[in-house]
């Protein structure tokens, strides 16, 4: 079971994978309209005990990005410390799973949200820091302009400050992700993407874990998604180096791939 959370009201999502029940700073409300006709870019933000950093984060969004109104939705994955009160109080929609359920349902859950509110384009966004705002723009410009269904944001262009271990790993399970799918991006595993709302509506996406950006790119060719990857600025702290994927992480990821490969055979 999951809330939202948020002193503008979005309405109530009746289907998904995680129903939730709309509510104004924990008050039950009704399905409002409001958003206008205006085009909407919603950023998720997966979000678990990230109370140090998430309400940094979703005040460094802009309101608007390229000529759309740009709305945060912070998915708080069972977090026993105040993401979710820091996060509503910057300014973001947040929706609280009860437990802990894992980035890729908490991902899913976020957009699922961004369905409601009929985002036109959706954007995915480390909320511990990792992601720099910033490359929204790029983003959203190179899915909107270039008319691409994905837009990958890319970690691997450069490399600068990303951890030797980080790339060893991202480049494995490129590998890896391409014996599953065959078919693979530069950096598979950047949770910085943007989707079109229609790619967003054949995306068919199960994952629970961390192996829900592998499950994406596997998405992308199975759909025939136009896609791109472009440069993004990866920030790396002793805060987001402790966060993320780590080697029991990774292992998780390459047995659920595994898993997925003997099924497709």
């Amino acid at each position: 079971m999951t809330a939202l959370l948020h002193p503008f009201v979005i309405g109530e999502v009746a289907k998904g994978p995680y129903p939730f029940s709309v509510r104004i700073c924990g008050v039950p409300v009704s399905i409002e309209e409001g958003l206008g006709e205006e085009r909407i870019a919603v950023v998720v933000l997966p979000a678990h005990n990230e109370a140090s950093r998430v309400g940094e984060v979703v005040s460094s969004i802009p309101d608007r990005v390229e000529g759309m109104r740009v709305i945060p939705v912070v998915v708080d994955d069972g977090s026993h410390d105040d993401t979710s009160g820091i996060a509503c109080r910057a300014g973001a929609y947040v929706i609280r799973h009860v437990k802990n359920l894992g980035v890729g349902a908490a991902t899913r859950t976020g957009l699922k949200a961004a369905e409601t509110l009929n985002a036109d384009f959706i954007v995915t966004m480390d909320a511990d820091g990792q992601h720099d705002s910033c490359d929204l723009s790029p983003l959203l410009r190179c899915a909107d302009r270039g008319q691409y269904d994905v837009v990958i944001g890319n970690r691997m262009s450069s490399g600068k400050g990303m951890p030797p271990s980080r790339i060893f790993a991202n480049w494995l399970l490129n590998a890896i992700t391409f014996i599953t799918y065959r078919g693979t991006v530069t950096d598979s595993q950047s949770g910085f993407k943007c989707f079109s709302r229609s790619a967003l509506a054949v995306m068919e996406l199960k994952a629970d874990g961390y192996d829900i950006c592998s499950e994406i790119v596997g998405e992308i060719f199975s759909k025939r998604l136009r896609y791109k990857s472009i440069a993004v600025r990866a920030v790396y702290t002793t805060y987001s180096r402790a966060k993320g994927q780590h080697f029991l992480n990774g292992i998780n990821i390459i047995l659920q791939l595994f898993v997925r490969m003997m099924r497709r055979v």
